[in-house]
């Protein structure tokens, strides 16, 4: 019985081309196994390159853990049950329950471990085959292929690692009916980086002449020099991105980072995603912008951009009568990724939705009805900067890594190194250009401990230690701002990921998710819970929330 149990839930153990056996089974040939599925290099070189799109796709999903997240981080706002969105925002903080009769979190931790293992097979059988004289069709097509196949198991297994606390590790070469252990988190990226520092080794290679199929970025080939950039990037991003709390984000290896991000991408890399594409254009490009129910921006920290003396108002009212603040006002900021104007009206009038992500402002005030959420989150503004997605029915462009991304995780490297004034540099590329602010660098924002002042104060942050008022922020508070300002959004969890290494989410959120009760079952593992209150749980942060 327990045999049957492993064979239906252990996800890292079940890949879509095996089935379970015993002694006692007829060998059922319409379920082939690894070795003949792999057996023609074409269908390797095929399974390999739609390894980032499943990647991708899995956390873009229009539900599940990305709109969880969401709510916990508070980029957006809803009260709505609808994916346990309401529920995992609320405030105070509810633990993560992970027992047979609550909510699922068991859907994206499956498909990335189960995608993981069916790459790792795909690039055992292609070690196979050209060990033994084979060929996908040439050494370069070889070398390509090897290259994206150790960056796809690192995509699956880092964004496994990222939001659960434990997972299992596999790699190619191991046995397709083995499960791997459960490892932490920080043990897991590890093997990630390890396996992406594997794709760019093959990718230097003098041989590896050939760029990528466009259908495995959805419309964009790379060079070896640019998929060797866009790698670079995704470390960076992965490396920062585990960390759990401050300490944890304090002891990244910065100097590491910094090189990564310095070798990163120059410019942003696009994907198409819609209807006809495959690729999904996910939550940001589609339901989030139904209505105000399913979506909108709450005051907490965008207020951030605020410069009306409203968000002092706003943090010095109980947090359950804060609803008039900001629905009977706007926000006004000299920034002009949000809306401008003094008066709804004049804010509303300056809201029409971009044809593309480059347009502005990013946030629009509603001319649709509002509607109530908590009266700490509610507000008349929705994060629309990727609207158009939604109101395009062909496949269309969707920025998949924004190069601002990759210049603020240099930017943060280089703080966490002493180098103020160039991080200061980095953070102006965004923060000039795009918001339309003084420069931090002219601005004498060059130390660890200058703070903003004047018509350069945004952003604003809650001041220490009664978090009842507000204060102009300093360096690494602009260089906040600018991530989120830029980043909300634009790729799954970024927010959350950022909020809890910085140590700004809301007290007692969720540092990570446990392991689903199904793998749990599947490996005869007691249930446990995260968060609330209870283990993994987000101490009082930098704002006092």
């Amino acid at each position: 019985m327990k045999h049957a149990l492993r064979c239906l839930a252990a996800t890292v153990l079940v890949v879509p081309f095996a089935a379970c056996s015993d002694s006692l089974q007829v060998a059922n040939l319409s379920s082939p196994d690894v070795e003949r599925v792999f057996a023609l290099p074409a269908t390797i070189e095929q399974t390999l390159g739609t390894g980032y799109q499943q990647c991708r796709n899995t956390g873009m999903q229009n539900g599940g853990i990305y709109t969880n997240l969401s709510t916990m981080s508070i980029e957006g706002h809803s009260t709505l049950n609808n994916f346990n969105m309401g529920p995992r925002g609320s405030i105070p903080r509810q633990p993560i329950l992970n027992d047979r009769s609550s909510p699922s979190i068991f859907t994206e931790f499956s498909q990335w471990q189960r995608q993981a293992r069916t790459m790792a097979n795909a690039l055992t059988a292609l070690d196979k085959v050209t060990t033994e004289g084979g060929t996908t069709g040439s050494l370069a097509q070889d070398l390509r292929a090897r290259a994206w196949g150790f960056f796809v198991i690192g995509c699956n297994l880092g964004y496994t690692a990222l939001i659960y606390d434990s997972l299992g590790i596999v790699r190619p070469g191991m046995s397709s009916d083995s499960t791997p252990p459960l490892s932490g988190a920080q043990e897991a990226m590890t093997a990630v980086l390890a396996l992406m520092d594997s794709a760019l080794a093959v990718a230097a290679k003098p041989e590896f002449t050939m760029s990528t199929e466009a259908a495995w970025l959805s419309g964009t080939a790379l060079t070896p020099a640019n998929l060797i950039r866009f790698i670079r990037s995704y470390k960076a991003r992965f490396r920062a991105a585990v960390a759990r709390t401050p300490a944890e984000r304090a002891a990244v290896d910065w100097t590491k980072l910094l090189a990564d991000a310095d070798a990163g991408i120059t410019a942003d890399v696009t994907v198409l995603v819609g209807s006809t594409s495959g690729w999904n254009k996910g939550w940001p490009g589609g339901t989030m912008h139904t209505d105000a129910t399913w979506h909108q921006i709450s005051a907490m920290y965008w207020g951030f951009g605020d410069v009306s003396g409203r968000y002092d108002t706003f943090l010095s009212t109980p947090l359950e009568e804060r609803y008039s603040i900001y629905v009977e006002n706007p926000i006004i900021s000299p920034d002009l990724r949000l809306p401008q104007g003094a008066t709804r009206a004049a804010q509303q009038a300056a809201s029409a939705p971009g044809a593309t992500y480059t347009a502005r402002p990013y946030l629009t005030n509603r001319t649709t009805q509002d509607s109530p959420g908590a009266q700490w989150g509610t507000t008349h503004y929705n994060h629309a900067r990727y609207r158009y997605v939604q109101q395009s029915s062909p496949a269309i462009t969707w920025p998949e890594f924004l190069k601002t991304e990759n210049d603020l995780l240099a930017a943060e490297a280089l703080y966490r190194l002493g180098r103020f004034a160039e991080a200061a540099a980095k953070v102006d590329l965004s923060r000039t250009a795009k918001g339309g602010l003084p420069a931090l660098v002219a601005a004498g924002i060059t130390t660890g401990t200058a703070r903003l002042t004047g018509a350069s104060c945004v952003p604003r942050v809650p001041a220490p230690p009664a978090f009842t008022s507000s204060q102009c922020g300093d360096l690494l508070e602009a260089l906040k701002w600018e991530k989120r300002v830029e980043l909300a959004f634009n790729f799954f969890h970024g927010w959350f990921f950022d909020s809890r290494g910085w140590g700004d989410l809301v007290f007692n959120t969720s540092l990570e998710f446990p392991v689903p009760n199904q793998e749990l079952d599947a490996r005869s593992k007691g249930f446990y819970n995260l968060g609330g209150g209870g283990a993994s749980s987000a101490a009082k942060g930098t704002y006092g929330f």
